[in-house]
């Protein structure tokens, strides 16, 4: 039986001396092909479009375009290729809205082994690196109980709104689908982040979803 193809990968890092770390082991993993190396999204997007990763391992702190961003790009514009995080961000908040662009996997780079193509083949395999900062922080989450009180459920108007920024609507054209002012809007939201116990969209959004509101 002939061996599978090595996995193609690609790096988006802009700092010189990680990018050469990770490259350099990749490279000595004989299961991968590194296809693409690129210091910013810009030339990310630009390189992907000739040669598309299977994997594609990204940096949040990039000079030209948020990391989130650069996920949240690729994961429309290639939903076969599985993205991996690697970043010294791991505050909830990044982590939340980098799996909600469409991250499969979340590394820190303090905690980044010299193998990171185990990291890597995981993903591919399917499963889903997180580094056990990472892991906790979405333990906590799981854990967090559910509101017991009828008055502490979404009001049917306060799920609508939730749902319609969910699905990437701004606030004018909730306001606009909804006939209301963005203003009533923003008092929504309040609401909203106040019953669920979170201060981000991103959390209202995720912890909704955990609660099977959405």
């Amino acid at each position: 039986m002939a061996a599978p193809p090595p996995i193609r990968v690609a790096v988006v890092e802009d700092d010189g001396v990680t990018r050469a770390r990770i490259t350099q082991s990749l490279a000595s993993d004989p299961e991968l092909t590194l296809v693409g190396e690129y210091a910013t999204a810009g030339a990310a997007l630009t390189g992907i479009a000739v040669r598309p990763p299977d994997v594609l391992l990204v940096d949040l702190g990039l000079p030209d375009m948020p990391g989130q961003e650069l996920i949240r790009v690729v994961a429309r514009q290639y939903p076969a290729c599985d993205i991996l995080v690697f970043t010294a961000f791991g505050d909830e908040a990044h982590v939340l809205d980098c799996l909600e662009a469409g991250a499969r996997g979340y590394l820190l780079k303090g905690n980044l082994s010299h193998d990171i193509g185990l990291d890597v083949r995981d993903l591919k395999a399917g499963g889903s690196p997180l580094s056990p900062l990472i892991a906790r922080h979405l333990l906590k989450r799981m854990e967090k109980p559910a509101p017991k009180d009828d008055a502490e459920r979404l009001s049917p108007r306060e799920t609508e709104i939730l749902n319609a920024i969910s699905r990437g609507y701004t606030y004018a054209e909730t306001a606009g689908l909804m006939g209301i002012s963005a203003t009533t809007v923003n008092t929504h939201l309040r609401r909203i982040y106040r019953k669920l116990a979170v201060n981000s969209k991103t959390e209202a959004i995720f912890e909704a979803q955990r609660m099977g509101l959405l």
